[in-house]
């Protein structure tokens, strides 16, 4: 008897249908168990995953079988152990042991790990396999009970959470009912931050950064030890706009494919910062490995990858980063196919001016291309603190983070809303028609551009950015229009920081 029923498989941040089919021979010789389609050893390893919950769970299959197992299509790498709970129920229907209705298996979706005892275990990527689900017309999905309300933020789609192999049978046969799963609404902020009034001074540095948040731009920070470029990087964390459902639903599903989703939070709400190191790899950096997982760029999607010490990151795994800057999205190319992993992220870092001097200027010249700076919107030259304002008491008056927030949500809306037509949504996605076609600039404000320009030597890029940047002020502004003093004030944003 053939029984097939439907799986998902992860492919970089997408699920992928897998149509296990599980077919039961008779013979006269030793019964054996095999299993096709391409699988990973995790999925070799499924047989004694099966055979033991199968045991346990109290189902004796007949002896003198063979069972075949095929994961459909044969061509699509399959990788995981999230096929054991579809072929451990493939095998009882298949052998009639139970009975389930042909048309509960043909719309609904199982994936979960088996334990030896028979419980299920939790198993990544449910939140992308829910959304796939749910756009093939599947009704409904058996997941691990841990993952239940990871699956149930997907709206229209019946989530069946079982502990254990036996509570799945009693569920799909009608024996019992599933439990009632409450939809997570969003997951408690786990966010401490850095309010922007307990920081000293740095006003020009504050400014520059609410600029970077409102317009999604990229921004680098040059500063002696100890002069506050670490603590203005985790504090822009806290003046960023809120997620909407639909960008919390795609960090969530980054996360979930990568293993990475907390404990008990179904759904990020916060927008991510990752920090990280310059030991870092390029591979970690911007994924990859044999099985394309998502590195820190894709991990950071829609928030803030910092990159603190920028000048001692090897020239190797800096250069990787022009491309996903530019497209927003990093594409990896392995033999078994090429996985898009999302990339949108705003860029902080942080280094320590050089001495011109030196050997060390030299060094971060070689280091630090200008190609590369031609993706930092804004760089700030951030002075160190007075010991005297140091021993200040908070001010009273001092813009908090919240504050700052607000005229960034303002400033984002009046971007969503004049680049809604394009697609788009932030003043750092525009291309050059999209700033010749909504960013005109008057005589005045393009001859100071083209001054600065020539003086300061820009690229193409350069001068681009440098409107995109001038754009974001003035929404900050609450201007319709790009006015010189918004084009003055980018313009302080493109100083040299010395490499």
């Amino acid at each position: 008897m053939l029984t097939r029923l439907t799986s998902f498989t992860t492919l970089g941040i997408s699920a992928l249908p897998v149509d296990v089919e599980v077919g039961v021979l008779k013979t006269s010789v030793e019964g054996k168990f095999t299993i096709g389609g391409l699988g990973d050893t995790a999925v070799q390893e499924s047989r004694q995953r099966v055979i033991m919950a199968l045991k346990a769970s109290g189902y004796r299959t007949p002896m003198g079988r063979i069972t075949n197992v095929n994961l459909a299509p044969a061509n699509i790498r399959k990788t995981g152990s999230r096929f054991d709970l579809p072929i451990a129920l493939g095998i009882l229907v298949s052998n009639t042991i139970i009975d389930i209705p042909a048309e509960t298996l043909k719309n609904t979706a199982l994936i979960g790990e088996l334990a030896f005892d028979g419980t299920l275990r939790h198993v990544t990527g449910v939140l992308t396999c829910a959304m796939a689900c749910r756009d093939l017309g599947i009704k409904s999905i058996v997941v691990p009970t841990v993952n239940a309300s990871e699956a149930a933020l997907v709206p229209d789609l019946r989530v069946i959470a079982a502990d254990s192999l036996c509570h799945v049978v009693s569920y799909l046969t009608g024996e019992a009912e599933p439990p009632a799963i409450d939809t997570p609404a969003s997951a408690p902020s786990t966010d401490a931050g850095v309010d922007f009034a307990d920081v000293r001074g740095q006003m020009m540095a504050k400014r520059a950064l609410e600029i970077a948040a409102a317009g999604g731009h990229n921004v680098l920070l040059s500063g002696a030890p100890g002069s506050g470029k670490t603590l203005l990087a985790h504090a822009m964390r806290g003046i960023l706009p809120p997620l909407s459902r639909e960008e919390s639903l795609e960090v969530t599903g980054i996360y979930s494919v990568a293993n990475l989703l907390p404990e008990g939070t179904p759904l990020i709400a916060d927008r991510p910062i990752r920090r990280v190191h310059h030991t870092a790899s390029g591979v970690a950096i911007v994924g990859g490995g044999q099985i394309p997982m998502p590195g820190e760029i894709s991990l950071a999607h829609r928030g803030i990858l910092f990159l603190d010490e920028l000048a001692e990151f090897p020239p190797q795994v800096l250069e990787v980063l022009r491309q996903p800057l530019e497209d927003r999205r990093i594409t990896i190319n392995r033999a078994q196919g090429t996985v898009t992993f999302p990339a949108d992220f705003s860029l902080v870092a942080a280094m320590n001016p050089p001495k011109y001097s030196s050997a060390t200027a030299e060094r971060m010249k070689r280091r630090i291309s200008a190609p590369l700076l031609d993706r930092i919107d804004l760089t700030i030259d951030v002075q160190p603190v007075e010991i005297a304002d140091l021993q200040r008491k908070r001010d009273a008056s001092a813009e908090t983070s919240e504050t700052i927030r607000l005229r960034v949500i303002g400033a984002r809306k009046r971007q969503a809303k004049r680049l809604k037509s394009r697609g788009i949504s932030t003043n750092k996605e525009m291309s050059v028609r999209d700033l010749e076609e909504l960013c005109p600039l008057d005589l005045q404000c393009a001859a100071l551009l083209r001054q600065a320009a020539e003086r300061m030597d820009f690229s193409a890029r350069s001068y681009h950015r440098t409107i995109k940047v001038a754009r974001t002020i003035a929404d900050l502004a609450d201007s319709d229009v790009i006015l010189i003093q918004h084009v003055a004030e980018a313009l302080q944003y493109r100083q040299p920081v010395g490499v």
